[in-house]
């Protein structure tokens, strides 16, 4: 949240050039406040697992939201119940007169398949195109990285030999970029994925900041320079028995998977894994929530996608 300072304290510059969020008093007196709308795209099978997961994250800010929750089509959901589906989820065309705030479009298991081949994927473009004129600012996870920057930015997604799966230590590539503020210099950070899009192929967009990376596993956090779009390759909202749990489920289905790397002390699967990610991922949700939705986004909402509100700071 901005701190409120008196009109032309000489502090204000100097808190500017660090970066610290101000407002003035007469900009105080008039400020509207409203709840951030925030949209959640599911994609994930377990959805009410996703649901806890993210939702948990959304809700450590001091920022009212309302979140609404979407499919993306209407075919049965195979792990969640029909009736929470048609109680509590909304289809695109139920919303795609709306306005939103803030975009959250989750990963899905489809690493190993070509974009062509899924089910979904003309309704995922839609989708994709529509948030550029109706979302302030779009998070996208995981699978839905390699999708947006196939479909947005014409970046191929590369398929790896062997999945990605543990929790591995990341560096800030941008300190001083908004979503990162507080972090460590060095953070760790859950990945669980067949598939990325290459560190160097998305340095060549100019209007993406690489901002965290690891050298294992490459390009965790990036950002559209105008703060509309965020793409977060791990899963920063995942529970302590998350990897665990997909390691036995793909054990159990025969497919001999490697243990998930620095997660069971001793590289142990009987062993309880130790959380360090957990501080640094209720960081960037709240970084993106303040920074990216609430600064950016007009109190009228009907003009989102007409008038944006400059980054509140320079992204280095």
């Amino acid at each position: 949240m901005p701190i409120r300072i008196p009109d032309n304290l000489p502090a204000s510059d100097v808190l500017q050039r660090e970066n610290i969020f101000c407002i003035s008093s007469s900009d105080a007196e008039h400020q509207d406040i409203r709840p951030l709308k925030i949209l959640l795209l599911n994609l994930m099978p377990k959805k009410i697992e996703t649901e806890i997961h993210l939702l948990r994250m959304l809700a450590n800010s001091p920022l009212q939201v309302d979140v609404e929750l979407m499919r993306i089509n209407e075919r049965p959901s195979k792990n969640t119940p029909i009736e929470h589906m048609e109680t509590f989820y909304k289809s695109f065309n139920d919303v795609r007169h709306n306005k939103y705030d803030g975009m959250i479009i989750t990963g899905a298991p489809l690493g190993q398949k070509e974009f062509t081949e899924v089910s979904f994927w003309d309704d995922m473009k839609t989708i994709m195109d529509w948030t550029t004129t109706n979302v302030t600012s779009t998070m996208f996870l995981c699978w839905a990285v390699q999708a947006a920057m196939y479909h947005l930015y014409d970046i191929e997604k590369r398929i790896l030999k062997e999945k990605i799966s543990g929790v591995y230590p990341h560096h800030l590539v941008k300190p001083l970029s908004p979503i990162v503020r507080g972090f460590d210099d060095v953070f760790d950070a859950p990945h669980s994925r067949y598939a990325e899009v290459p560190y160097d192929d998305i340095a060549t967009l100019r209007e993406i900041e690489i901002v965290a990376a690891s050298g294992i596993a490459g390009v965790y956090v990036a950002a559209r320079k105008d703060g509309r779009q965020l793409f977060i390759t791990g899963h920063s909202e995942y529970e302590p028995l998350c990897l665990k749990g997909e390691y036995e489920r793909d054990l159990s289905a025969g497919l001999a998977p490697a243990i998930p790397e620095n997660y069971f002390p001793g590289n142990d699967p009987k062993q309880d894994p130790i959380v360090t990610w957990k501080s640094h991922g209720n960081l960037l949700f709240s970084n993106w929530l303040n920074y990216y939705v609430y600064q950016l986004s007009p109190f009228d909402m009907s003009t989102i996608g007409k008038k944006f509100a400059r980054i509140p700071m320079q992204l280095a």
